[in-house]
């Protein structure tokens, strides 16, 4: 192909037809483009990875400390994990091991009878109220003093 000599050049033109041509895999696009864009420069690189590690961080973290608490305690955790694992590899073994046992869980709570789901059943709503009563006592809030309020 002749090069045409112009004042805004065909550079651009150039490049894709040998790009289309060539053996190699077309650009990502959406978010996995916009991210490799980002991870292409040493700077963005770790920019990249020290803004999802924070994030990651704070999701886990956060996550952790809702577990006690009624709520979406464990899907935050694994959400931040979701979020690490797309920088680092040990998040993303982690992420896996814990589907595996959740999953191990889950198949072991459906093989077991009524008597081993209701006891379960109990001892989480158990563990969840007592939670949350010694959570609020330790702000000065009385749960069972404004029961006894009501009765």
């Amino acid at each position: 192909m002749p090069i045409q000599d112009s004042d805004t050049g065909d550079a651009d033109v150039v490049k894709d037809e040998a790009a289309g041509r060539s053996g190699m895999p077309r650009r990502r696009t959406g978010l996995h483009g916009w991210l490799d864009g980002i991870r292409s420069t040493r700077t963005g690189a770790l920019t990249l990875k020290i803004v999802i590690g924070v994030i990651g961080t704070i999701m886990v973290v956060g996550g952790l400390i809702m577990v006690p608490f009624p709520g979406p305690g464990w899907l935050v955790v694994f959400a931040g994990l979701a979020v690490l694992a797309t920088e680092f590899h040990w998040a993303h073994r982690v992420l896996e091991f814990g589907k595996r046992m959740l999953h191990a869980w889950t198949e072991w709570y459906k093989r077991q009878g009524w008597t081993v789901r209701i006891i379960v059943l109990v001892v989480t709503v158990c563990a969840a109220t007592a939670i949350v009563y010694f959570g609020m006592k330790t702000l000065g809030i009385d749960l069972l003093m404004y029961a006894q309020r009501f009765v």
